[in-house]
């Protein structure tokens, strides 16, 4: 599991150009996760929203602008991530730990975690928070990379580890940043394997949706 000192001082080191390498790396790609997202989210039809690790703030700022009806909050462990969200206009942030939220139980009908949940200190505890503050029948949904299967694994594993970092040092000007990611990525549970420990965190109604190929995926479920 990542070390949460270690993301934290990663994360606050790129936060400035975090928007920028994420398009770039995912050569535009993200934007059109972000948009499959939203679509799931219109059905559900929430009323409030939390967007956990929101870092800065793209899928907060695609949910409120989409649908202005949706009080959403915006958390995340890291200032400097927070400040940049906040820059680019999300109006309502709390600088908070995942495993821990002061949140009232059942307070949102939705919860979202976009490329955040891969980096927490431990995945079951980060499930089981999210639920306790989801109302009875309220909807999680997560993105996150994954690994492809077939003959594109051995090509993206070369980009993961041999490519991305460099291109991300050259964009960030920190590198090392991203020296974890491929790993982290690698060790992410995918597929079923995801949406057996979303069961085993009480969660039912689970799917599982690759994206691209299988590099990244959308898992949703019911609490």
């Amino acid at each position: 599991m990542p070390d949460p000192a270690y993301v934290h001082a990663a994360f606050s080191s790129i936060a400035e150009r975090y928007v920028t390498a994420n398009h770039v790396l995912s050569l535009g790609t993200d934007l059109l996760w972000r948009d499959r997202a939203l679509k799931i989210i219109a059905e559900w039809k929430p009323a409030r929203l939390i967007d956990i690790a929101t870092g800065t703030g793209d899928l907060a700022l695609a949910v409120s602008r989409a649908f202005p009806e949706i009080d959403v909050l915006g958390t995340d462990f890291c200032r400097p991530m927070l400040d940049v969200a906040r820059r680019r206009g999300l109006e309502k942030v709390l600088e908070a730990d995942a495993l821990h939220l002061p949140l009232p139980d059942a307070s949102f009908d939705a919860a979202t975690v976009a490329f955040g949940l891969r980096n927490m200190a431990d995945y079951e505890a980060a499930l089981r928070e999210f639920r306790r503050i989801l109302r009875p029948g309220g909807h999680l949904l997560v993105l996150d990379f994954s690994m492809p299967e077939g003959w594109t694994a051995a090509p993206y594993r070369f980009y993961l580890h041999c490519i991305l970092p460099k291109m991300a040092g050259l964009i960030t000007g920190n590198g090392g940043a991203y020296h974890y990611l491929g790993d982290s990525i690698e060790a992410f549970p995918r597929g079923e394997a995801f949406c057996r420990l979303l069961q085993r965190c009480g969660y039912g109604m689970t799917t599982s949706l690759p994206l691209t190929g299988g590099i990244a995926s959308i898992y949703t479920a019911e609490a």
